[in-house]
């Protein structure tokens, strides 16, 4: 270790804000970042720490733990708890929100969109000819016809404007372009898992804010954006909170609750966000599917939005192509780091998305299948609450159905055929469990069938009655 443990805990005790695990674990990111550690320092043991900073062993042990999963630290026995040489990756998260039994009768754990309500590739397929394949490394990373079609319904500024492999790789692309070590960062919750995944393994600092059905909540997103401290780092003292540098937020059809921003809770949100240098990253990852018009925040915060919107619920998860809008600067690096990677976007990805987004047969088969989409959740929301189980959300091919025993639910779901997905690998914030995600974009048919299933898990291991 590079100063002595009085040093250290001296060092931990001004960074720390609030007596709790969370409070311990987002100064040990701070110190971190501020260079007070680094990889191979080794932390003294949770007793001392205790003792020292005035916390319960049990509260520094969870604060350990937390970091533990961000791969922050790392614990071995004997030689003690390190901070990690490498930061920590992985999608533990995502492993545990998919990993499931491929041997339902009905899976409505995926959150993946019924292949049947795809548009069809063929007619594009075979409109395409040996001069519309580029051949070159030379050419424009987008297609110039792809761009303008892109333009003409983007939600905010598309100046500046490029196509990437999916909108994890453009989440991944933003992250690693304008988030550092122990960066605040706010996100919804629940939170889709595998964005959890990226930014635990950035070790940035996640504050959650809960949802309802317009999306972010004013007065906790007020809140978070406050506290503990906000404005400018420049200059301030050693251990005084960072300011927040990015707002996540998915703007419609919200994976898992099915909120969809209003114009109003907009509006109110981009207020908050402009008294501070937060950049908002829109992830409409329901794209065209979604029941709900595309909506962003660009145009109340000029260059304060990056926009991403995905085609693979809508037109194909394999063609693994979505479009970002970003400021300038932002959409400077993003190119950066792909000259040094990939490059570009298959253009022969790029030309058959083009054909699909400008073909009449393809449009209306995308918008029959957003009809589908809203019909199937429709009919089973209202068929749960037939049952006395009131799901939330209004919009996309998932819904949030709340449960007893996240574990009980699950259980007898599986019992009985049906796949779902529990709902801590969502959670940020504490006392968020008791929820399963379901794919009520997969359910055809059978609603009432389901519905009775899912009442049933739902007081699975609880009261009767609890939901109601």
């Amino acid at each position: 270790m590079l100063q002595s443990v009085k040093e250290l805990l001296s060092g931990l005790e001004e960074r720390l804000e609030e007596p709790t695990a969370r409070g311990l674990a987002r100064a040990v990111s701070r110190g971190l970042r501020d260079g007070l550690l680094g990889a191979g320092d080794r932390l003294p043991p949770i007793r001392t720490v205790a003792i020292e900073l005035g916390l319960s062993p049990t509260t520094v042990s969870a604060a350990w733990a937390l970091l533990a999963r961000s791969g922050a630290i790392s614990t071995d026995g004997r030689r003690g708890t390190t901070i990690a040489t490498e930061p920590g990756f992985g999608s533990v998260r995502y492993r545990r929100a998919l990993g499931r039994n491929s041997s339902f009768d009905l899976d409505l754990s995926t959150g993946v969109p019924d292949e049947n309500l795809l548009p069809d590739l063929s007619r594009v397929l075979r409109s395409m000819t040996v001069t519309a394949t580029p051949s070159s490394y030379l050419d424009d990373p987008v297609l110039p016809e792809l761009l303008d079609v892109l333009r003409r319904d983007w939600p905010a500024n598309a100046a500046h404007l490029t196509v990437v492999d999916g909108a994890m790789d453009a989440l991944d692309l933003v992250c690693r372009s304008v988030l550092r070590l122990g960066d605040r960062v706010i996100v919804e919750s629940p939170c889709f898992p595998p964005l959890l995944d990226l930014l635990e393994a950035l070790r940035v600092d996640v504050v959650g804010v809960p949802v309802d059905d317009e999306g972010l909540r004013v007065e906790p997103l007020a809140a978070a954006l406050a506290g503990p401290a906000n404005g400018s780092t420049n200059g301030s003292r050693a251990g005084s909170t960072a300011a927040t540098v990015a707002v996540f937020l998915q703007p419609r059809a919200q994976n898992p609750t099915g909120a969809s921003l209003s114009a109003g809770r907009a509006a109110e949100l981009a207020e908050l966000i402009r008294g501070t240098n937060a950049l908002i990253i829109e992830d409409d990852s329901a794209g065209a599917v979604a029941a709900s018009d595309a909506i962003s925040l660009g145009p109340l915060l000029a260059d304060r939005a990056v926009h991403i919107r995905s085609f693979s619920k809508s037109h194909g998860p394999d063609l693994r192509l979505a479009a970002i809008s970003a400021p300038p600067e932002v959409m400077h690096e993003i190119t950066g780091r792909r000259q040094l990677g990939q490059g570009w976007s298959s253009r022969l990805l790029q030309r058959i998305l083009l054909g699909l987004l400008t073909d009449p047969v393809s449009i209306r088969e995308v918008a029959e299948a957003r009809e589908e989409y809203a019909r199937r959740r429709a009919l089973l929301v209202g068929a749960l609450a037939d049952r006395g189980v009131t799901v939330n959300g209004r919009d996309g091919m998932n819904i949030w159905v709340p449960v007893a025993d996240e574990p009980a639910a699950v259980l007898r779901l599986a019992s009985q055929g049906i796949g779902v997905t529990a709902g801590a690998p969502f959670a940020v914030l504490p006392g968020q469990s008791g929820f399963v995600r379901v794919t009520a974009g997969l359910l055809a048919d059978r609603h009432d069938q389901v519905a009775d299933a899912l009442a049933a898990a739902a007081r699975a291991g609880g009261w009767p009655g609890v939901l109601r």
